[in-house]
């Protein structure tokens, strides 16, 4: 687990860490520092640990809002001297809200639940960067991706198209295997949509997605292997 803490007053940032021995800890003084890292870098983080008073422009609760924009599903604990921004926290879906000084065993009891929800969400993503936001959409929820225009288009299972820019084959090479397969010089099938082969075209939730000889006999052997998997 990845653990970002961001409090300006370091001795409180350090104990924070010396209860998180063991785990992958970064500290940040600063929420400008810890932004500044993020879109450096491109890291984001399991669990992010934040002070609600920082003597600075962004507080922890600003921060929280910053970090929501970035990455939708961010793991968020407060930390504050005070229980007046509980209304904040839970307007913001924070996990967790601590008082300080912070215990030991309060701490433990959080990296337990965040650890049992991630092993929950641990299902494969496709990960993606779009308007300076990073996003992610489970395997699951992905129908196919198409391509038009140096744009990569991901339909998802809920009617939703997540548009960006980029190569769908720079996205066939991370995710293609037996849950994706390129069908097409323009499309990737997430496999266990398929409704029907007919012919040369595959049924993807009434969507027609040509299969192009290339690939044709790659992805029907795929589709049946789905088939007898399902009578199993």
């Amino acid at each position: 687990m990845r653990i970002a803490v961001c409090d300006d007053c370091m001795e409180d940032a350090l104990s924070l860490k010396r209860f998180l021995g063991g785990y992958d800890v970064c500290v940040f003084p600063s929420a400008a520092g810890l932004l500044a890292n993020i879109e450096k870098k491109n890291i984001l983080f399991d669990l992010y640990i934040l002070d609600i008073f920082m003597d600075e422009v962004l507080d922890g609760i600003e921060l929280a809002k910053k970090l929501r924009e970035k990455q939708e599903d961010a793991v968020i604990c407060f930390v504050s001297t005070s229980n007046d921004f509980y209304r904040e926290a839970y307007d913001l879906y924070a996990v967790q809200y601590l008082l300080k000084p912070v215990q030991e065993a309060d701490l433990r009891k959080l990296l337990k639940r965040v650890a049992k929800n991630l092993a929950k969400g641990r299902e494969k993503k496709i990960s993606f960067q779009a308007r300076g936001r990073v996003g992610s959409i489970p395997y699951g929820k992905v129908l196919y991706i198409s391509s038009r225009e140096h744009s990569v288009f991901i339909s998802c299972t809920d009617g939703s198209v997540q548009e960006y820019k980029g190569k769908l084959s720079e996205l066939a090479g991370q995710v293609c295997g037996d849950t994706f397969m390129r069908c097409h010089q323009s499309f990737i099938v997430n496999m266990h949509h398929v409704e029907g082969l007919y012919g040369t075209d595959l049924t993807v939730a009434g969507t027609q997605i040509p299969v192009s000889r290339r690939y044709f006999a790659d992805v029907k052997r795929r589709y049946q292997e789905i088939l007898f998997e399902e009578v199993d």
